[in-house]
């Protein structure tokens, strides 16, 4: 572990960013270049004490977990990542097609949107992060492991997990399910994650095995989407699309037409979602 060079990589990669950048606001009469220490322990979901012995060279060696949060709350590229990880002692994370360190493009998006539930998900439809408002529209999302971290697994095997959508509109979710695993297995090839998840729902489900035998195969577009919150009841919404060049990650947008009640209710969400933080 070279302390020196990590502090000095930490502290630069800090005042390079503004509040701005990541979605926080600016205080007034701000004495700091870029963002202080407190501000990014918040993005990284740790202590400023820690936080701040890692940039004074006095910290304990930071586990891989808490590097690979460290390098998302800075909205280091896959460069600047593997090379936090080497300073810090660690093997650089093995690169696949697959990743959970959220591409930089759709971060700079998704810190921008703070007036529309947003969220990233994998092409495994594993939510790797979302916004406040998309907490308070379908819950937390990310806390999830294993397969069930798949919102395709955790449809089939988890009869909870539809509760968000209305009933009439299961069946056609489920087709939109097993059509977006079926092209992202084709992206990812034997022995990927993908093919892991596969095997075990047709092990599992034998819903999931009928629509399997279909041969569907689609890629997540946008769409027109219900969504049922236990307050505001059904909202209708329209779910924009923005996906990385490499077809891996996509950024879900939720939206509603103004002067239509679900852009009411969307109102409505925010001031229930900013209630309940």
């Amino acid at each position: 572990m070279d302390r020196e060079q990590l502090a000095h990589f930490l502290r630069t990669r800090r005042e390079a960013l503004q509040p701005e950048d990541v979605g926080l606001p600016r205080r007034p009469r701000r004495r700091t270049s870029g963002l202080s220490r407190d501000e990014v322990a918040v993005l990284v979901g740790m202590s400023t004490d820690y936080y701040s012995r890692l940039e004074q060279q006095r910290g304990p060696k930071p586990s891989e977990q808490m590097l690979a949060a460290i390098a998302q709350g800075l909205r280091l590229s896959l460069d600047e990542r593997d090379h936090l990880f080497r300073l810090a002692g660690h093997s650089a994370p093995t690169r696949v097609l697959r990743s959970d360190h959220v591409s930089q493009g759709l971060m700079r998006v998704l810190d921008r949107l703070t007036d529309t539930p947003a969220l990233v998900l994998s092409d495994l439809g594993e939510t790797l992060v979302q916004n406040w408002l998309a907490t308070a529209l379908l819950g937390d999302q990310t806390h999830f492991t294993g397969l069930a971290r798949s919102s395709v697994y955790r449809w089939f095997t988890d009869p909870s997990s539809r509760a968000i959508y209305p009933e009439a509109d299961h069946d056609h979710h489920a087709r939109v399910q097993v059509a977006t695993l079926r092209a992202a297995l084709v992206r990812n090839g034997p022995g990927s994650r993908a093919r892991a998840l596969v095997d075990s729902l047709l092990e599992l489900s034998p819903e999931f095995t009928a629509l399997w035998e279909q041969h569907e195969v689609a890629v997540r577009r946008g769409e027109h989407k219900r969504v049922v919150h236990p307050e505001l009841g059904v909202l209708d919404l329209h779910c924009q699309v923005l996906r990385t060049d490499s077809q891996d990650q996509i950024l879900l947008v939720y939206t509603a037409s103004p002067g239509t009640e679900g852009y009411e209710k969307l109102t409505l969400l925010s001031v229930l979602g900013s209630t309940a933080s």
